[in-house]
């Protein structure tokens, strides 16, 4: 019986040391500051076999995100003007907006999820999102699907 892959997002305080630096380790490569695998291991401080063991079980959330959609919720305020500042923050990173559902707000804080489009000349999703979580007003900010 063939076993699905699950995925997950975590943030990254949750994610295992070795997991990050294969990360590194494979930044290091892509970049070219290295030209072995040797090379980059012995730089960030793992073994060859945990980087040939991970590294196709991880990436950074926005290197696989091009082309896709990614869907948000969050919780915020009901301050006039904050789902305009978020909707720029979207703007700016130039991701394409396909749908917006805010609900009526209770005791002052609304529910608003947001499917957004990542293009080719979208900047980095993981930096959208902080840029959301950071603006005053906003409870959270969570990432509900990838597709």
């Amino acid at each position: 019986m063939e076993e699905k892959s699950k995925y997950f997002v975590v943030k990254q305080k949750a994610v295992p040391e070795v997991l990050l630096k294969v990360v590194e380790a494979k930044k290091l490569l892509e970049s070219e500051r290295v030209i072995t695998v040797q090379e980059a291991t012995d730089r960030v401080g793992i073994s060859r076999s945990s980087f040939y063991k991970y590294k196709d079980d991880i990436f950074p959330f926005y290197d696989n995100t091009k082309g896709k959609t990614i869907t948000l919720v969050m919780q915020m305020d009901d301050e006039p003007g904050l789902l305009s500042d978020i909707l720029h923050i979207v703007a700016v990173y130039r991701a394409n907006i396909l749908t917006i559902h805010q609900s009526i707000p209770v005791n002052g804080v609304a529910t608003m999820t947001l499917s957004v489009e990542v293009l080719e000349t979208t900047g980095n999703v993981s930096s959208m999102v902080e840029d959301m979580e950071e603006k005053h007003g906003v409870h959270y900010v969570k990432i509900l699907a990838r597709e």
